[in-house]
């Protein structure tokens, strides 16, 4: 019975992570990719989501909840996971090891991104170009969100991977190579998008 629950609960982890917080991870960069265009653009993309119908339903069922449930498993299995690295320095077990590192630094990045937006949005602060640009000012606040970012889009593209094989989609050798060529190229292209975001905002 308990390998059963931990079976479904590691299931429910996996696809949470892909479907809704992928998803909107892909929307998120989209949106913050405005920014190459003007702040003007930008503020026009962030204020079409700002608008959106049951925002504050979508934000707490969709995004919040999602989140939060995949975090706190996330890190059950990252306390709990034996990674063999020294002993057997392979690609997946590297790939496995910088997951688990990624998750962590994912998680407190989210914590720092959500407090400085989304509650102080809360507080009566305007979500816009000028707010990022302030954050991103500082080269700390750069060099955080940089690596805060890279390492979210390794996580979510890396478990895409994951989420491949313990959904049955990729069972065959050759087909969990070829993944491996997808998921490298979609960390490409979406850390290409975030980068280019940030270097917008400065």
């Amino acid at each position: 019975m308990a390998k059963n629950r931990e079976f479904l609960f590691r299931r429910l982890h996996s696809l949470l992570g892909v479907i809704p917080v992928g998803v909107f991870l892909i929307q998120h960069l989209v949106v913050n990719h405005f920014a190459t265009k003007g702040p003007e653009s930008f503020n026009k993309a962030a204020g079409f989501m700002e608008q959106l119908p049951f925002r504050y339903f979508l934000e707490i069922f969709v995004i919040f909840l999602p989140i939060i449930y995949h975090a706190v498993y996330g890190i059950y299995i990252a306390i709990t996971a034996k990674n063999n690295t020294k002993n057997y320095g392979y690609f997946r077990n590297w790939m496995f090891y910088i997951q688990r590192i990624t998750g962590i630094v994912t998680l407190i990045f989210i914590v720092w991104h959500v407090w400085e937006t989304r509650v102080a949005a809360q507080m009566g602060k305007e979500v816009n170009y000028n707010m990022m640009e302030e954050i991103l000012g500082n080269p700390w606040m750069f060099a955080f969100y940089l690596v805060g970012i890279v390492s979210t889009i390794f996580h979510f593209s890396n478990g895409l991977w994951s989420f491949c094989v313990s959904w049955g989609i990729t069972v065959t050798p050759k087909s969990q190579r070829i993944s491996t060529y997808v998921t490298i190229g979609i960390f490409i292209v979406l850390t290409t998008i975030g980068v280019r975001a940030l270097l917008a905002f400065v």
